[in-house]
């Protein structure tokens, strides 16, 4: 015969189990657009920047401008002495002028037959090629002098007054001012799949407040550093100079939506991902039974797990809380 004490002991074990399996919350989830916002910090930059140089080789004699400069469109910055570069024009302009003589004379000769059609030819050929070495010539007295070739500001400047200057030596390096600021924001591998060229974002600059802004560059592939995608987001509306400097911080908002249909569940009902990638959750059957089941994962954030929907109009319980308490044998 049990004593008492068997009885009660039994008593608490039972009434402890109907209150484990009622320390759970369940939520109900419908079926909605996959919708969801991103917010990263990044820094200011150029998108294009340029390195000028001379074509020719010469002593520099002007630089007008210095590094934080901002100019304009078609402003000399800078230029060579040209005292050789000119006397090298006219020597090749003297020599063409020559070469044509050679050819009315040839052809005087020919006419009284004291000549022949290959010397005039060879007069000929010698107009052409003189011709060429003016024009070089004059190419490259006419590079000499480097024009701003937009409106823009000076990033570096790496040559003196004087020094000599050898053809392609980097002279200054410039950027234009309009349409070339972007902030660059690194994503991850499953938010990169929801961006697109020419989407709308909104950027928070620290002087300036909201603004908006385009991704216009999207990567192929990640940087070695943590297999993140680095996009460009334009600021089409800002102007370097505008309280906008390269290097400082902003925080870029991307707003992502897409065709999948997914449950929106808090990321508290998440009990674990499998080896497949699934996520496993407690959901309610129609039945009242609770029991674990796989959806796959479109998305994780801080706050919320994202599951694909096969239907479009089913709602599904899940367990968002308290299901740890669970005694997973009696379910």
């Amino acid at each position: 015969m049990k004593s008492i004490f068997t009885y009660i002991f039994i008593a608490s074990v039972f009434l402890s189990q109907m209150v484990t399996a009622q320390n759970y919350e369940l939520a109900q989830v419908s079926v909605t657009p996959f919708e969801k916002s991103v917010k990263r910090a990044g820094k200011v930059a150029f998108k294009r920047t340029i390195k000028l140089s001379f074509k020719s080789s010469g002593y520099l004699k002007t630089l007008s401008v210095d590094e934080g400069d901002f100019f304009s469109a078609n402003r000399l910055l800078a230029s060579l002495n040209t005292e050789e570069l000119i006397a090298e024009k006219n020597s090749r302009y003297a020599q063409l002028l020559q070469a044509k003589r050679e050819v009315n004379r040839t052809k005087k000769l020919l006419a009284q037959e004291l000549s022949s059609e290959q010397a005039l030819e060879l007069a000929q050929t010698n107009v052409e090629t003189t011709r060429e070495a003016y024009q070089v010539s004059y190419y490259n007295l006419e590079k000499a002098e480097i024009y701003a070739p937009f409106d823009g500001v000076v990033l570096a400047r790496y040559t003196e007054l004087a020094e000599f200057q050898a053809p392609g030596q980097e002279v200054l390096e410039v950027a234009a001012i309009n349409k070339n600021l972007v902030v660059k924001v690194k994503l991850t591998d499953k938010e990169i799949s929801f961006v697109k060229l020419g989407q709308k974002v909104a950027v928070d600059l620290p002087n300036i407040g909201r603004v908006n802004g385009v991704i216009s560059k999207i990567p192929v592939t990640s940087n070695a550093e943590g297999a993140l995608y680095l996009i460009e987001v334009l600021l089409e509306d800002i102007q370097a100079g505008q309280g906008v400097v390269a290097g400082q911080l902003a925080q870029v908002t991307i707003h992502f939506a897409t065709e999948n249909s997914v449950y929106q569940v808090p990321i508290s009902a998440l009990i674990e991902i499998d080896e497949q990638g699934s996520a496993v959750l407690f959901t309610k059957a129609s039945s009242g039974k609770l029991m674990r089941q796989s959806f796959d994962v479109l998305n994780i954030d801080t706050q919320s797990i994202y599951l694909r929907a096969q239907s479009h109009n089913d709602a599904i319980e899940f367990v968002v809380n308290g299901w740890q308490q669970l005694n997973i044998s009696e379910l």
